[in-house]
C-alpha cells in the first residue's frame, strides 16, 4: 500500500478506523488510517460505494467506528469530547435542498446561530460576512426554492462556515449540478481554502476538483489503497482505469491529439498544453 500521510500534526487523524452496517456482509470502513494536515485541501475519489461519503460521515461524527479511533486536533472524538470537538467541523452534502430550514436564505444561515444563542448583531454580522465570502449578499433575501442548483449549494455552504468551523467536509457537493454551476461552486471552495482559515476533505468524482485539491486519496472497497499529487494520480492510465476515474479535459485533448499524430505529450494544465500545441506548430511548419 502506498504512504499517505504527511509529517507535522493533523488537525484530523483516524487510526485503524473500520465501519460495519447491522446486516451487512462485509464492513464499509475497513481499517482505514490516514492524517489530514491543517489547512490542507485533500479529495477522496473511487467508484461508487468505495466508502468515500460513509468515510466523510465517520470524520463528522455522523456515524461511530466499529474499530479504531478518530483524532480532531489531537483530541479523541468521541463522548463529550466529541461533542465539545463536533462544533469544529461543517458538513456540505450533494443535495441542498436537504439542508434548508429557513423561508429566506438569511433566515436559513442564522437558523444555527439562534441555536448559538448569538445576539441578533452578531448573527447579522456572520451572515452579512459569509454571504460577502461566497458573493451571495443579492440572494439574502430571497426563497431557497428560487435559487438555481449552484445558488442553493452556494447558500447551504454559508449556512455552514456561519457556524465558524475550521474544519469543512464536503459530501460530493458538485454531484446535483451542471458544469457551470460545479465551476462556481468549486471557485468558491478554492478562495476558502486560499484564505488558510480551512482544513477541507471532499468527497468527488469531478477530476476538476481533484486536480484543484493539494492531496488525492483514493478508496475501494472500504480501503484507502493509494495517495499522493493529483496531478501524478490522474495521469496513471492504469490506476485511472482502476478506479474509473474520468479524464481531465485538457488530458485527454492531450491524447487525442498523440492519437491523431501529434504528440504534445501530456499535460493537465490548459496553458501548458496551449504552449506545447504552439511549440510543435512552430517545429513542423
Amino acid at each position: 500500500m502506498k504512504e499517505f500521510t504527511n509529517k507535522g500534526s493533523p488537525v484530523l487523524e483516524l487510526r485503524g478506523v473500520s465501519c460495519r452496517r447491522p446486516g451487512a456482509p462485509a464492513p464499509a470502513i475497513s481499517g482505514v488510517t490516514l492524517r489530514v494536515e491543517r489547512g490542507e485541501w485533500l479529495c477522496l475519489a473511487g467508484r461508487n460505494g468505495s466508502g468515500k461519503s460513509t468515510l466523510i460521515r465517520l470524520m463528522a461524527g455522523l456515524l461511530s467506528p466499529s474499530e479504531g479511533d478518530i483524532f480532531v486536533g489531537g483530541e479523541r472524538f468521541a463522548g463529550e469530547d466529541g461533542d465539545r470537538l463536533r462544533s469544529r467541523i461543517g458538513v456540505l452534502f450533494s443535495e441542498p435542498d436537504d439542508q434548508f430550514i429557513g423561508q429566506t436564505v438569511a433566515d436559513d444561515i442564522a437558523f444555527g446561530l439562534e441555536n448559538l444563542c448569538l445576539s441578533r448583531e452578531e448573527m447579522d454580522g456572520r451572515i452579512d460576512r459569509v454571504a460577502g465570502m461566497l458573493g451571495i449578499g443579492r440572494l439574502l433575501g430571497r426563497h431557497p426554492s428560487t435559487l438555481s442548483g449552484g445558488q442553493k449549494q452556494l447558500a447551504a455552504l454559508a449556512a455552514v462556515l456561519a457556524m465558524e468551523p475550521d474544519i469543512l467536509l464536503l459530501d460530493e457537493p458538485g454531484s446535483m449540478l451542471d458544469d457551470r454551476s460545479r465551476e462556481m461552486l468549486r471557485s468558491a471552495v478554492a478562495r476558502l481554502h486560499a484564505t488558510g482559515r480551512y482544513t477541507i476533505v471532499q468527497a468527488t468524482h469531478d477530476p476538476e476538483d481533484m486536480l484543484a485539491a493539494g492531496r488525492l486519496a483514493m478508496m475501494s472497497g472500504g480501503r484507502l489503497l493509494a495517495a499522493g499529487r493529483p496531478e501524478a494520480l490522474l495521469a496513471d492510465e492504469k490506476l485511472a482505469a482502476e478506479y474509473r476515474l474520468e479524464t481531465p479535459f485538457v488530458l485527454a485533448f492531450c491524447r487525442e491529439m498523440a492519437r491523431l499524430g501529434f504528440g504534445i505529450g501530456d499535460h493537465l494544465d490548459e496553458r501548458k498544453a496551449v504552449e506545447a500545441l504552439w511549440a510543435y506548430a512552430s517545429r513542423t511548419s
